[in-house]
């Protein structure tokens, strides 16, 4: 969602818009904090992800 501040608008107008946008935010899908650490890995996950890229070549 995009909202659109033009220089020179009033306070109000901004406070009214930023309360629509906040009131709006709505969560949909999983919960991803319930997994974090779950994964427990041997080696560091960048060097994984650096040799999955390397299997393309």
């Amino acid at each position: 969602m995009v909202t659109v501040l033009k220089q020179g608008s009033a306070p109000k107008i901004i406070s009214e818009l930023l309360a629509k946008l906040f009131e709006r935010k709505t969560v949909k899908g999983i919960d991803t904090h319930k997994y974090c650490g779950v994964l427990k890995l041997d080696e560091d996950a960048l060097d994984i992800q650096k040799k999955l890229r390397d299997e393309w070549e």
